[in-house]
């Protein structure tokens, strides 16, 4: 039964790329032939997609075309386009005034993942890769995000397993809520060791147009470099860079309720 489901997923979306700019609007016989499938098949794949709004059909000639919930959906992805666009000039400045390894990352589930990585220069630096996932919880990139995201999303993620990467890491519900109230107060969200072992990070939120958070930048290194002494020069330059993103994005910057306090790092 389970693969029979998964084929019916395949079957559907393949559906849905059977139609371009060329040929936008498709009948069931022309929809069948392409999937090669019995017409039955291709009216009950259709009939389903209609059901969720990414199939319309047309109701002078029966034919069909792809519906509004694929643009709605299409709109998330341009929207992370639209930060990767903007970001990258700012990120590229902010890895060469810090000398340190510079992320920009998004929300996925209960984890990050990168969009952008751009590597220190320094032979020991914080490594990390495109698309690579993180859980959201021990990051400073996931901190920033989860304090500014809606509480069912805090409860989803914090309701989930929290396994520990290091000795380090904060795993308590009750404690990780704490310490997404520090970064709604102070603006930038800190990792101490609890994600990699040897290696600190600070990362501060950015938002769109709408209010929302979107992404947040990191930057990360060894302890050895970044000291909780130097955090404390560093993140006037990191909440200055989500800043800076958030307006080209039409979002207003965050602003802290209290003094940036590195030193709780």
């Amino acid at each position: 039964m389970r693969l029979a489901r998964l084929s019916s997923v395949g079957s559907a979306l393949r559906l849905l790329k059977a139609f371009s700019a060329e040929e936008p609007q498709l009948g069931i016989t022309e929809l069948a032939r392409r999937l090669g499938v019995a017409k039955s098949t291709a009216h009950r794949l259709a009939t389903t997609l209609v059901s969720e709004g990414f199939l319309e059909q047309d109701p002078a000639d029966g034919r069909y075309r792809l519906g509004l919930s694929l643009f709605a959906l299409g709109t998330l992805v341009r929207r992370r386009m639209d930060v990767t666009h903007q970001a990258k000039p700012h990120l590229d400045a902010l890895r060469d005034s810090t000398g340190e390894t510079v992320h920009l990352a998004v929300l996925d589930g209960g984890d990050i993942v990168y969009l952008f990585n751009i590597e220190s220069r320094q032979a020991i630096r914080m490594h990390s890769y495109l698309g690579l996932h993180m859980p959201a919880f021990c990051t400073s990139e996931g901190r920033a995000l989860l304090a500014f995201s809606p509480p069912a999303v805090v409860q989803r993620v914090l309701g989930g397993p929290l396994a520990p990467r290091t000795g380090r890491t904060v795993t308590g519900a009750k404690q990780l809520r704490a310490l997404l109230e520090q970064v709604r107060r102070d603006g930038y969200a800190v990792d101490d060791e609890e994600s990699e072992h040897g290696m600190r990070s600070i990362a501060a939120p950015v938002f769109d147009a709408g209010g929302s958070v979107v992404a947040a930048v990191g930057m990360g290194g060894p302890v050895q470099r970044l000291t909780k002494k130097s955090l404390r020069t560093l993140v006037p330059l990191v909440t200055q860079t989500a800043a800076v993103i958030s307006t080209r994005l039409g979002g207003q910057p965050h602003a802290p309720l209290q003094a940036p306090a590195a030193a709780h790092a």
